[in-house]
């Protein structure tokens, strides 16, 4: 369970005075997942399966290559079980693995040797069924800092214990086969190479860097974006850089996986009520993957939030959250327009999860963007720069 860090942007109001609170800031209580159930395969298993593997190079490489390639896709840098089984060597994002059949004896092998020979000590009654639950599950081999290894280090392997906890045993492991428990903590996987066996929590979502891939409007995440309209009135508000200020989560847990929302009617130029009827808002969300070697750095984003920003619109609504998971509810807010001179808000319903770590959110004024344009600004644990251009 994480700890839980609720800020509502309040420094930010004392700093500028120019945020204004959204209409409604109570998300809708709503009944809490049930997790009585046990998981068919438990963690430390799966570790100490791994720690008894004869590995080799080869497999520390297809490990490394699987991690570097879902951290070039923009996620953490992770192996899950279902492309070990599946697509050797692959990330996840991607298609298909371009190095399976580079691998003379894949990891999956050495798996599948060691737990069909449990059976005859008793330890898995059916390992058949047990690596099936495996390769179907969310479990993954995280490689924390894997851009630093050397290529020959073999791994200490452990895995997350659960909670606000910065050590756990684990299993160091040499190309000799000899293995001798440790103390691991991130410290000892920062100056050599550790393995966490935890549970995958991003895949399922497209990171901007896979929805750069898909849509060019997107844009290029270390470029320039250029903005081009006839109507000068009409301009694009642009998150050019995200700076986490601390990690949310126990690092055997991973990187932050952190959710940009903002709701706002774009495009909007009514000049009868009839048209302002026709309005509704629009929301933008996508998801930003921060590795613990990247905190406290700035981030090079470069990301579209409203696309159409006109004068009439006086202020939209921004929530960033970490994700944790839990059931769907919302946050019942609203954007601003201008119409006659008089101020009008439309209900704006901003999807979140129950667990989530809100880092902040609030109604984020015209004046306060434009204040600060292309000045970076804390927003609670995070920094941003935002322009209107």
């Amino acid at each position: 369970m994480k700890n839980k860090f609720f800020f509502f942007g309040m420094a930010a109001l004392a700093m500028a005075g120019l945020l204004g609170g959204c209409e409604k800031v109570i998300v809708t209580p709503v009944e809490e997942e049930d997790s009585s159930s046990q998981p068919a395969v438990l963690l430390e298993d799966v570790a100490r399966l791994l720690s008894v593997l004869p590995l080799e190079s080869e497999q520390l490489e297809e490990v490394y290559d699987a991690a570097r390639a879902s951290a070039t896709n923009g996620y953490d840098e992770e192996y899950r079980m279902q492309e070990l089984f599946s697509e050797p060597g692959a990330g996840v994002g991607d298609k298909a693995s371009t190095k399976a059949d580079g691998y003379r004896r894949p990891l999956r092998e050495l798996l599948r040797e060691a737990a069909l020979s449990t059976k005859a000590d008793g330890i898995l009654e059916d390992p058949e069924a047990w690596l099936e639950a495996l390769e179907s599950s969310d479990v993954q081999i995280y490689w924390p800092f894997s851009e630093a290894w050397d290529g020959d280090s073999f791994p200490v392997v452990t895995f997350d214990p659960g909670g606000d906890v910065g050590s756990n045993e684990g299993y160091s492991l040499g190309p000799d086969g000899k293995v001798t428990k440790v103390l691991v903590t991130e410290e000892m996987a920062q100056e050599q190479p550790v393995w966490v066996v935890n549970r995958n929590s991003d895949a399922e979502y497209k990171t901007l860097e896979m929805l750069r891939r898909e849509d060019p409007s997107w844009g290029q995440g270390a470029g320039d974006l250029v903005v081009s309209k006839a109507d000068t009135d009409i301009k694009t508000l642009v998150l050019r850089t995200f700076k986490a200020k601390r990690q949310f989560d126990s690092w055997f847990a991973g990187a932050s996986e952190f959710w940009v929302k903002i709701g706002a009617v774009e495009d909007f130029t009514a000049s009868t009520e009839a048209e302002l009827r026709l309005y509704e808002p629009s929301i933008t969300d996508f998801l930003m993957v921060v590795r613990r070697a990247e905190v406290g750095q700035d981030l090079t984003f470069n990301a579209v939030l409203v696309s159409e920003w006109t004068q009439q619109l006086s202020s939209a609504a921004l929530m960033i959250v970490e994700d944790d998971g839990g059931t769907q509810t919302s946050w019942k807010c609203s954007a601003t327009v201008k119409y006659n001179s008089k101020s009008y808000g439309f209900d704006i319903d901003i999807p979140l999860r129950t667990r989530d770590d809100i880092v902040w959110r609030g109604n984020l004024t015209r004046s306060y963007i434009e204040k600060y344009n292309g000045q970076q600004v804390g927003l609670g644990d995070v920094e941003l720069v935002l322009e209107l251009i």
